[in-house]
């Protein structure tokens, strides 16, 4: 059986190996807007809305994107903050997806990635991102010659944000012990791309979540999902296929919103 997480992150070594992840300092970002905190005062549910052209589990999604166009319907929608796939490979993502939609918005921005590499942090900051996501599981299997924790204080060294994804009971137990400020379940299990929306109940149900505030990320398609997500102690909720399959982006975003 592949292991397809395996497959990501020699992608992304790489990818990062390639020089992919050098982009220059070159525009002062002083406007950024914490994630967490536009999360925790949305109106409505906070949605993090994704701009993810493919997936390993679906393929392409939309041809020919404009970001930033993307990106103002979804705020348009209710959108709390964006999240912007970066990998090239997989997802078909663009570090200038990033930088166009923060030179256009003060919105937070997610910056979305296999992030292993001190590289890639600092492409972050200098893009203007508002905050990262690092995976658990890629760090336990130790394809980042850098500690989690390490990893973790660097950006925040950088002013920004963690999002630490788990995907496992343990995974979860272990990542509201860290000074991430974001916690995900991932109902995606990145091994067999297999989606389970289930998962998040299931692992609220087995652990506290503490003072931690829970993301719950993919396979999230409806206003039913929000509400049972929600309903189970899901804070907000990370949505991108259902968004980018949709003929209009900010309808689907103000559905999720309004749930």
């Amino acid at each position: 059986m592949v292991d397809y997480l395996d497959r990501l992150a020699r992608d992304a070594l790489d990818t990062i190996s390639n020089g992919y992840y050098e982009v220059p300092y070159d525009v002062a970002f002083n406007d950024i807007i914490s994630l967490k905190d536009s999360l925790i005062h949305a109106r409505g549910n906070p949605i993090i809305a994704e701009i993810k052209p493919a997936s390993p589990s679906i393929g392409e999604i939309r041809k020919n994107i404009d970001s930033t166009r993307l990106a103002e319907v979804m705020i348009r929608g209710g959108a709390s903050g964006l999240s912007v796939l970066t990998e090239p490979k997989h997802f078909n993502g663009s570090i200038g997806y990033l930088s166009e939609i923060r030179r256009l918005s003060s919105h937070p921005i997610l910056m979305k990635d296999f992030i292993l590499a001190e590289e890639q942090v600092k492409a972050a900051s200098n893009l203007g991102a508002s905050a990262i996501l690092l995976i658990y599981s890629l760090f336990e299997r130790d394809y980042s010659n850098i500690e989690l924790y390490e990893m973790i204080k660097l950006a925040h060294g950088k002013g920004l944000e963690v999002l630490l994804e788990t995907h496992s009971v343990e995974e979860f137990k272990a990542g509201i012990q860290t000074e991430a400020d974001l916690i995900g379940i991932n109902n995606r299990d990145l091994r067999s791309l297999k989606t389970d929306i289930r998962l998040t109940e299931s692992i609220l149900s087995q652990v506290k979540k503490e003072d931690k505030f829970v993301v719950s990320e993919s396979g999230i398609k409806s206003a039913d999902d929000i509400r049972s997500l929600r309903d189970c102690g899901a804070d907000a909720f990370l949505v991108g296929s259902s968004i980018m399959e949709s003929h209009d982006p900010e309808l689907k975003v103000r559905e999720l919103v309004n749930a």
